[in-house]
């Protein structure tokens, strides 16, 4: 009996075995070029030069402005000097929004200044700036329990928290605030808003980003406080029964603009695309560096060390470098729109967003059958110490577009943990990258753009890639 059942397991263990052969879609050649380009990625420099080049000749580059079109033009020249093949910019028209003098300060009972920043999209306040009695809500949802003209003449401040976590998670909650507090207040008859920051700093870095206004509610002025700032207005509230802030702010919106994303790619063997992407624009107040300074050096080094090995890939590695994220994914839409047709084709899409830190987890978004694949891709950057992640990759908020249509995606999630310490804020500058965490990011993504390049077969069914009759 024992020896029956021994052949048995015997029998079943060569059965997976053979099963798991049979699955294997890592050809052995394309693996050991993806561990060569590892190791190339950590010797090298590249990522970090390109991001330094970047923040230096150029600077910030608000969406719209003209040091926008100087990015892109920075960028047309870099990635032509690297050989890479198609070079281009597609265009597209944005709204141009200008941040102009910002000022804040509490009147009485205990006069001092505030630091903020006026949120993207905000109307300003004119030269003279508005003063009212502030209203504190602890958070968003309480803001909006309020009721209809209870605002009326006073600022409102929405003081809630954000939660600081390893992946993010904490930001899409915390964010809700900077979309919508505007609207909120201005149903209730508010002259202004104000928010504490949408970041995890402790320092005196108030943090900006896009809002959002509605139809047939009136407009009114928003700006984030420090986090600092918030605790020194919160605890003004406590102590005295009225608090009277004076808020100027000199943004104005300028019309329509240029904007576009800059395109190159290593043409392969066929006409399936794998995508890698970052964004091109920033915010003003830093120099734009870890956001996304850091994603444009990881993904354009990761194409130029591909190429430099001089092997073609059997699918074609396009690089977008989208414009005009900040604002609202215009770049990611307009590219979506424009190669809609093309949908079916691109085999997969993902894009670097979330700093310059260590890469920590891998994600994938495939089809189920197809797990094995991501299982394969794993174990070849699993030494770069990324451990495994989930099958509900984001892609980057570029990728959200393709995603949304069917296109499978992974994340190459780096360590977030003090990533909203820097994001959107004056302290997002080159000082805070290292150059050891962008080699290990390169190494990271060097092998495993080579390995979706060349990996056997798909990664999701072709019919749940819409694309148009």
């Amino acid at each position: 009996m024992v020896i029956r059942l021994l052949i048995a397991l015997s029998a079943f263990q060569f059965a997976v075995e053979t099963s798991f052969a049979a699955k294997k879609a890592l050809p052995t050649k394309v693996v050991k070029e993806a561990q060569l380009l590892q190791k190339i990625g950590e010797s090298s420099d590249l990522a970090y030069q390109i991001v330094e080049s970047l923040t230096t000749e150029v600077g910030p580059r608000l969406a719209g402005s003209p040091a926008e079109k100087r990015a892109r033009t920075w960028a047309l020249k870099k990635l032509k000097g690297f050989g890479l093949k198609n070079v281009r910019i597609e265009p597209f028209k944005v709204k141009y929004w200008k941040r102009g003098f910002q000022e804040a300060s509490i009147e009485s009972p205990y006069p001092q200044k505030l630091q903020v920043t006026a949120l993207g999209g905000s109307v300003g306040t004119g030269k003279k700036g508005l003063t009212g009695q502030v209203v504190r809500f602890k958070t968003l949802e309480d803001l909006k329990s309020a009721g209809k003209n209870s605002l009326r003449g006073k600022i409102a401040f929405v003081d809630e928290v954000m939660t600081r976590t390893q992946d993010g998670s904490g930001y899409g909650q915390a964010v809700k605030k900077r979309s919508g507090a505007a609207v909120e207040a201005g149903k209730r008859g508010a002259i202004a808003a104000l928010i504490r920051s949408v970041g995890t700093s402790s320092h005196r870095f108030p943090h900006t980003g896009q809002m959002n206004y509605e139809k047939d509610v009136p407009q009114i002025p928003i700006a984030a406080l420090s986090a600092p700032d918030a605790d020194q207005l919160q605890r003004a509230l406590k102590k005295a029964k009225k608090v009277k802030v004076k808020l100027a702010l000199g943004a104005e919106s300028l019309g329509e603009a240029d904007s576009g994303n800059v395109i190159a790619e290593i043409p392969g063997q066929t006409d399936e695309i794998v995508l890698i992407g970052a964004h091109l624009d920033s915010w003003d107040l830093g120099t734009g560096a870890i956001d996304d300074g850091a994603g444009v050096g990881i993904t354009s080094a990761t194409a130029k060390l591909i190429l430099d090995r001089g092997k073609k890939p059997k699918r074609t590695i396009r690089l977008v470098l989208f414009g005009s994220e900040e604002v609202g994914l215009i770049g990611a839409k307009a590219y979506a729109k424009k190669h809609e047709s093309q949908l079916g084709k691109h085999f997969v899409a993902t894009e670097s967003d979330f700093g310059a830190a260590r890469i920590w987890r891998f994600d994938s978004r495939f089809d189920e059958k197809y797990l094995y694949k991501a299982e394969e891709l794993f174990e070849v950057i699993r030494p770069l110490g990324i451990t495994r992640g989930t099958n509900r990759a984001y892609g980057g908020p570029d990728i959200t577009p393709l995603r949304e249509k069917g296109v499978a995606t992974i994340t190459l999630m780096q360590n977030g943990w003090d990533y909203f310490d820097l994001h959107h804020t004056s302290n997002d500058t080159l000082d805070k990258i290292n150059k050891e965490d962008m080699r290990q990011n390169l190494a990271t993504w060097a092998s495993m753009v080579w390995m979706l390049a060349n990996i056997d077969g798909p990664l999701k069914e072709e019919e749940k890639v819409i694309t148009p009759k």
